[in-house]
């Protein structure tokens, strides 16, 4: 990562140049690819990384991000991985970019940045990436990748490596055509050339995402004037809505990276087709999953399952586990059951085992009609009091759905993973619990713009029915600036 610099300039055949985040060894690309991830899991999406693709992650100092290198040849697998949001692969980066105190110096200095960057590299992947969106939509036998809403679909979109030739290439192309042609042929050629001049020019948009006080300039005003000079430089088509190619341009305080997306639409959209108020990311729910490391023969539970987001994201990744999905409300069983059913088309469509460690229940969540001492691990989404339910409701259900919890959990073995943005009352009520939950880590996340936790608890070996009931148990010092701190991170 640079500190400043020009970079190279990064259009036109050959090895990058010094500093770039890109290198070519025989016929692959080693380049950095940078994921969004739920703020709070950086940490279990660096251990996937590690795991899957088998390179070491490093965590951005802008909370959501992590980074790795690749090889082209990896680059399937990424989109594979379960804990990222968006990806994208690196132009440039900038660990500690000088920006001038004037706006007008710090947007002139965008423009002459953008011909300066090395920009091969990432637009060899680019391709190579919209190459396996066009496989992968053969095999669904669609008729190519599938963009934003009203979005058109051309050679330009879906194109291979060969097809997506820059517009400098292109017009060489065309030049050498024409002098070849006879006149009597030139005039006959001439609306075709055109033609296909017009479907290969890409169409592109520039985002901006910003973060700190110190800047001089706004996101819009910087997307707009780095926009301009990529498409001064590119002579592409600036697009806002049925764009080919999304250059990203992330600015944390000091911190600047340049990147083009390689995803449409969030990889977190992946198991749900019936959507409630409340609907968890899968992404989330993986992070969750991880933290409770579910081991074979689990008998692992959700007791407000709402969609069914986390145990069906269970059934799917950590499938020598068996999963039941509860709800009090018909309509969310009915999405649970919806959202089982939509998967397992989806995977008796790819010739793959349709079948889920799964069920589904309707019961009452402080009354399960399940065996005392039974169950594994217990892993939920806990009502917010904003969107379901309400803050006071919660003085009363928490307490009673954490000591139901902890009469169908194993005690000595057994654990618990709750999700809650209501943290004061989940205090009160885990020491109400006359020492049947002990917390042992929690993770600060941010959900849908909400500063959240997520409580890992263990279960402890006291017997339910004989630990003293109603035992007031007063949260401790550290708690409470732990709680504290959270929320000033998370701010």
């Amino acid at each position: 990562m640079d500190s400043q610099g020009d970079g190279g300039a990064g259009q036109g055949p050959g090895p990058p140049p010094s500093g770039d985040t890109g290198a070519t060894h025989g016929d692959l690309i080693v380049v950095t690819i940078g994921a969004t991830v739920p703020t709070g899991f950086e940490h279990t999406a660096t251990e996937e990384v590690n795991e899957k693709i088998g390179v070491d992650a490093r965590i951005s100092k802008d909370r959501g991000r992590i980074y790795f290198p690749i090889t082209t040849d990896k680059l399937s697998q990424v989109h594979l991985l379960r804990s990222v949001d968006n990806l994208f692969v690196v132009v440039k980066e900038y660990d500690s970019y000088q920006f001038k105190d004037s706006k007008e110096e710090t947007l002139m200095e965008l423009q002459q940045l953008a011909s300066k960057l090395p920009w091969t590299n990432a637009l060899e992947v680019w391709k190579l990436n919209c190459s396996l969106k066009k496989k992968k939509g053969n095999r669904k036998g669609g008729g190519g990748t599938k963009l934003k809403p009203n979005s058109e679909t051309s050679d330009a979109v879906v194109a291979d490596t060969e097809e997506q030739a820059p517009p400098e290439a292109v017009a060489a192309a065309e030049g050498r055509t024409n002098a070849e042609n006879t006149p009597d042929t030139e005039a006959c050629t001439q609306d075709s050339e055109e033609s296909a001049a017009a479907a290969k020019l890409i169409k592109f948009r520039v985002t901006c995402s910003r973060a700190g006080d110190k800047h001089s300039f706004s996101s819009n005003e910087a997307a707009r004037d780095f926009g301009g000079a990529v498409q001064e430089f590119f002579q592409w088509k600036a697009d806002m809505t049925k764009f080919d190619i999304e250059v990203l341009l992330n600015i944390h305080n000091e911190e600047m990276v340049i990147g083009i997306a390689l995803t449409e639409e969030s990889l977190h959209r992946r198991n749900i087709s019936h959507f409630g108020p409340t609907t968890l990311r899968s992404t989330l729910c993986y992070g969750m999953l991880r933290l409770c490391k579910p081991q074979a023969s689990d008998i692992i539970l959700d007791p407000m399952c709402g969609t069914g987001a986390i145990p069906l994201e269970g059934a799917i990744e950590f499938t020598d586990s068996f999963y039941i999905a509860g709800d009090n409300n018909d309509m969310a069983v009915n999405r649970t059951v919806n959202n089982i059913c939509h998967i397992q088309k989806r995977r008796a469509g790819k010739s793959s085992a349709s079948g889920l460690p799964i069920d589904t229940v309707r019961w009452d969540l402080c009354n399960l009609p399940i065996r005392t001492s039974s169950v594994d691990i217990i892993i939920t989404d806990m009502p917010f009091g904003k969107r379901m339910g309400s803050k006071k409701r919660n003085w009363d259900l928490y307490p009673s759905c954490l000591r139901e919890m902890a009469r169908v959990c194993r005690p000595g073995s057994g654990k618990a993973v709750l999700l809650t943005q209501d943290k004061k009352c989940f205090a009160k009520a885990i020491s109400r619990m006359g020492g049947l939950w002990r917390k042992l880590h929690t993770v600060w996340v941010n959900v849908g713009g909400l500063h959240a936790a997520v409580y890992l608890l263990k279960r402890t070996g006291l017997v339910f029915g004989q630990a003293p009931e109603e035992f007031h148990e007063s949260p401790g010092k550290a708690d409470i600036q732990s709680e504290e701190k959270g929320d000033a991170e998370l701010s």
